[in-house]
């Protein structure tokens, strides 16, 4: 085994680089970063590891042809970054600043201080809240259709929603299912005219209007719904075995609010400046993953763009880099 470790820094020293957030693209900058011979610290939080730790069967991440189970693939990441010498802080990072050149990260009673920062703190799924949501999610409740519609070959399954998301996961599961009803709670989509137009003249797709999907039942996997709608208040059950939660995602950026320029849905924005491909507005700040990226929101883009801010980090920190 190879046995490279990456230095720490000496007492009174900053770390070369901070990485915020420890899903795929936290994980995989620290591989490149610790290989890069950079020390480097990862806040990863009370609840490390992203999404993917929520999910069952992974099946679409190159490198696992058998697939791997969500949290196993965390966890070899997470040891193949420590193998290397990241520091892991089992904390959440509460604030980060700027003092002279240098960034102040706090993380429970302790400060931190780093020549460079990467934001990889994710988005978060906006789940319905109902009842058997959180018990059959992985046993047929998903976020995600790409990742998982292909366990749904000839199955009914249901998408909840009505922006162009939804109209996405939908168009994606007609491919396997052979039934998809969109639920929607008002009587007409947000989504884009041009993705209605795919989704109205997709045979496979029926849409039930005004209705809101208020509990999902089974005991080892989904077996239905329950479904109310509005205007007459009734209350039925629809036997499905796939639901697709589509309402949206919420970027957990809220502690970099006045330091980096988001956009009007929080997301962070991301520049190109200097050569580098993954800056932010502030020099010395990198971003990866689906705190930026809010189209294709995958493990493996997530840990591309880990890679690809990690190479800019440690380019930066190898030159002097113009002032922004």
């Amino acid at each position: 085994m190879n046995d490279f470790f990456a230095p720490k820094p000496k007492e009174n020293e900053a770390w070369d680089a901070a990485i915020i957030g420890s899903g795929p693209a936290g994980l995989t900058a620290a591989i490149y970063l610790t290989r890069g011979a950079a020390s480097t610290v990862l806040f990863a939080g009370d609840q490390w590891g992203g999404q993917l730790m929520l999910t069952t069967q992974v099946d679409n991440y190159p490198g696992f042809p058998e697939g791997i189970l969500g949290p196993d693939l965390m966890d070899k990441m997470r040891s193949q970054a420590a193998r290397f010498g990241t520091e892991i802080i089992e904390q959440n990072a509460t604030s980060l600043e700027k003092k002279d050149k240098i960034f102040i990260i706090k993380a429970g009673e302790k400060s931190f201080s780093s020549k460079s920062v990467i934001v990889t703190t994710g988005a978060k799924t906006r789940w319905l809240g109902i009842p058997g949501e959180d018990r059959l999610r992985g046993k047929g409740v998903s976020s995600c259709a790409p990742c998982d519609a292909p366990f749904f070959k000839d199955k009914k399954v249901a998408v909840i929603g009505g922006g162009d998301s939804a109209m996405e996961e939908a168009l994606v599961l007609t491919k396997y299912a052979s039934k998809v009803f969109i639920i929607h709670r008002r009587n007409e989509f947000r989504a884009s005219q041009a993705m209605q137009e795919k989704v109205f003249s997709n045979k496979k797709i029926n849409v039930i209007w005004n209705s809101e999907v208020i509990e999902f039942l089974g005991e080892d996997k989904l077996r239905e719904a329950k479904i109310k709608n509005n205007e007459t208040k009734k209350i039925e059950q629809m036997g499905i075995e796939g639901a697709f939660v589509a309402i949206g995602h919420d970027p957990a950026s809220e502690i970099f609010k006045g330091i980096l320029e988001l956009d009007e849905k929080g997301y962070v924005k991301k520049f190109e400046k200097d050569g580098f491909k993954t800056a932010t507005s502030q020099k010395g700040i990198f971003v990866a993953g689906d705190v930026h990226d809010y189209h294709y929101r995958q493990a493996v883009t997530a840990a591309g763009f880990g890679c690809m801010a990690a190479m800019d980090t440690l380019n930066y920190l190898d030159k002097d880099t113009p002032s922004w």
